[in-house]
Formats: structure tokens, C-alpha cells, sequence
């Protein structure tokens, strides 16, 4: 009788637990489901429901997951008749391709030294990458804004894409990934006569690449959807990428603004799902230690 009424309690605890994430994953859908039916709804019915909101038209805002005449015509408008998207689009596509190039050049190297190399004043520059990293964007802008503007590049991508390729996380967490690998491996390849930039190509790259590929994701996230660099450092409409140009399309015309979100959405919810498991194992492996420094 004990063990019955423990394996009913342990299944009625199991469904809550389901009942709940089931909750709090359809409150983090939610929105989006919204964005996506609103996206199909024509400009009369956008009015009924979110008028209040968009056109101080009075009264409230309504809730609609399913339109009641779906169309495409915002779709068809903004891909077909919206040239203003499609350069934001390539803005945002440049400048964060450039920066996540800059950092496999930079940020890859950096880490391995600073996993596998002993050198004068090491504690000191890593507790001065740890502290820029967890200074947030409004302390440096100021010192951001004079150096670029000095090196004649504000109003520039380059203005976006240089600060970015030097960013301190993705040698936070390289490092934590390259610091878990095992001395014995490292210092069986200097028996074999490795040298250094063999260790390197040939070890660490290779078991890095979980590493690797937890940065690119988590760093095509944070750029894509960047919002103060580019206000702060773009003056052109010309040069904004998707999250400046987006909030100035909901005063032009709502439907064709929702859609874009929507299409701005798909790829980084691509790039998500496909390197899930890179980035799982990524950050698994940025909280291993080695035993032995």
C-alpha cells in the first residue's frame, strides 16, 4: 500500500511539473503566435485589434491568435515594394558576419593562451577581461564614441564591427573549453615534436569546436538584435541594420512591420534549432577545469 501511494505521488508530481513548463513555454509562445497572426491580418482588422496601441484610436486592444480574413499582402508588399528592408537586412548581415569573423580571429587564439600558455602579468590582463566583461554597454560608450571617433570611423560599420570583434565573452568562454583539455594530450604532441601552432591547429581547434561553435551562435544572437551600438554610432539611415529599421516601419504601415519581424525572426530561430547540440555541448564544455594548470 506504501509503495502504491508512493508511485502515485511520485506520477502526480511528474505532471506538475510537466503542467508547468507546459505553461510557462505556452506564455513564451504566446507572443510570437501573436506576431505571426497579426502579421496576416489586413489593415481594417489590425485597426479593430490594435488600434489602441498603434493609432490612439480609443478603447482597448483585442486579442486575435487566428485572423478572421488571413492574407498575404504584407508578405507580398514587403518582399516585392520595400527596398528600405532588404538594405537593413544586409546591414545587419554584414556587420554581424564581421564581427563574428573578427572574433574567430581574435577570440580563438586568445583563449588557447590564455588556457595553455604561463606569462608575466596573465592574472592581470585576465581580471581585466573579466571586468570589461561584466561592464555593460552605457560605462564604455563614452570611451567607445572617442576612439572611433579619432580613428574617423563613427557613422561607419566599421564603428559596429570593430568594438564587437573584441568583445571579452567569447574568450571567457573559449578558455573555460580549452582549459578542459588534458595536459597529457597537450604535452604527449611537444614530445612528438609539435610545436605550438601545430598543438594549436591540430588539438585545439579540433576539440574546441563545441566552443566554437557555442560562440557563433550565442554571438550571431546578441549582434543580430543589437540595438545601442548601432543608435549610438550610426547617424545614416543607410548603414542601420533590422533593429533600428524595424521600429521606424510599425509608423508606415503595421501588417508589413509585423511580417518583417517575423522574417527577421527565422535566422536566428534556424541557427538555433540546427547548432542546439553544439551549443549544448559548448557550454558544457566552458564549465569543465582542468585538475592540473
Amino acid at each position: 500500500m506504501t509503495d502504491l501511494s508512493g508511485k502515485i505521488k511520485h506520477r502526480t508530481a511528474k505532471w506538475a511539473v510537466r503542467i508547468v513548463i507546459c505553461m510557462f513555454a505556452g506564455i513564451m509562445v504566446l507572443p510570437l503566435a501573436m506576431l505571426s497572426a497579426d502579421s496576416l491580418m489586413g489593415k481594417q482588422e489590425l485597426l479593430e485589434i490594435c488600434g489602441a496601441v498603434l493609432w490612439d484610436s480609443g478603447g482597448y486592444a483585442g486579442f486575435r491568435l487566428f485572423p478572421d480574413y488571413p492574407t498575404l499582402r504584407a508578405y507580398v508588399r514587403l518582399l516585392l515594394d520595400t527596398p528600405e528592408y532588404f538594405t537593413a537586412f544586409w546591414n545587419s548581415m554584414l556587420q554581424t558576419t564581421g564581427i563574428l569573423t573578427g572574433q574567430l580571429l581574435t577570440a580563438v587564439p586568445a583563449a588557447w593562451a590564455f588556457a595553455q600558455f604561463r606569462f608575466p602579468g596573465k592574472r592581470v590582463l585576465w581580471f581585466l577581461y573579466l571586468l570589461l566583461m561584466i561592464l555593460p554597454f552605457q560605462v564604455t560608450m563614452v570611451s567607445g564614441y572617442l576612439v572611433l571617433s579619432s580613428a574617423k570611423l563613427m557613422d561607419t560599420h566599421g564603428a559596429v564591427i570593430l568594438p564587437g570583434i573584441f568583445s571579452t565573452l567569447p574568450v571567457f568562454i573559449l578558455q573555460k573549453t580549452f582549459a578542459g583539455i588534458p595536459r597529457e594530450v597537450v604535452d604527449a604532441a611537444r614530445i612528438d615534436g609539435a610545436g605550438n601552432m601545430r598543438i594549436f591547429l591540430s588539438i585545439g581547434i579540433p576539440l574546441g569546436i563545441p566552443g566554437i561553435f557555442s560562440i557563433l551562435i550565442l554571438g550571431f544572437l546578441e549582434y543580430w538584435n543589437a540595438i545601442e551600438p548601432p543608435m549610438t554610432y550610426l547617424k545614416t539611415e543607410a548603414l542601420w541594420p533590422l533593429s533600428l529599421y524595424l521600429p521606424q516601419m510599425i509608423n508606415v504601415e503595421a501588417a508589413a512591420a509585423f511580417a518583417a519581424s517575423i522574417i527577421t525572426l527565422l535566422p536566428a530561430v534556424l541557427l538555433f534549432f540546427t547548432g542546439q547540440e553544439s551549443l549544448e555541448q559548448g557550454i558544457v564544455a566552458s564549465g569543465m577545469e582542468r585538475k592540473e594548470k
